[in-house]
């Protein structure tokens, strides 16, 4: 998988921590348990199709009684401004919904410029920073936190 389709570049992340996410996240052995695999807490992945290539896939799940999260949203930055990421957000938060979900969050890179405003349209509000997954010590990555009720 892309590191660029990721939301990950050589700009943002140094190239040790994106393989770092990439091995954990994105091996054969946890896409095949994700894929086959749903549960309250994930829900599963929508992929979405234009003649059978995959142009995004997203996924969320559970994190409280009332409350949702999107865990992943990719879209092929050629594709980007189709209303794809729209189809999909849609997709995990009538699911989300269904569950029970009042409350949805999101986390997003600090100052992601792509990722940031599309949220901000859906009608997430920035909460809080906190220190990024995966940060070893010597680095500082940071995650905007954002929410929305639904």
């Amino acid at each position: 998988m892309s590191s660029r389709l990721l939301g990950y570049n050589s700009e943002t992340h140094d190239h040790d921590y994106i393989r770092r996410i990439i091995a954990e996240f994105y091996n054969y052995e946890r896409v095949l348990q994700e894929v086959t695999k749903t549960n309250w807490e994930w829900g599963g992945y929508f992929v979405a199709l234009d003649n059978n290539q995959v142009v995004g896939a997203g996924g969320g799940g559970m994190i409280a009684k009332q409350t949702g999260e999107i865990f992943v949203l990719y879209v092929d930055p050629a594709r980007r401004n189709q209303g794809i990421g729209t189809l999909l957000i849609r997709a995990i938060t009538d699911q989300q919904k269904t569950n029970g979900a009042t409350t949805q969050w999101v986390s997003v890179q600090k100052d992601n410029q792509k990722g940031i405003p599309f949220y901000e349209a859906k009608g997430f509000v920035f909460s809080h920073l906190q220190s990024g997954y995966g940060n070893n010590v010597n680095e500082s990555y940071q995650t905007a936190r954002y929410y929305r009720k639904l």
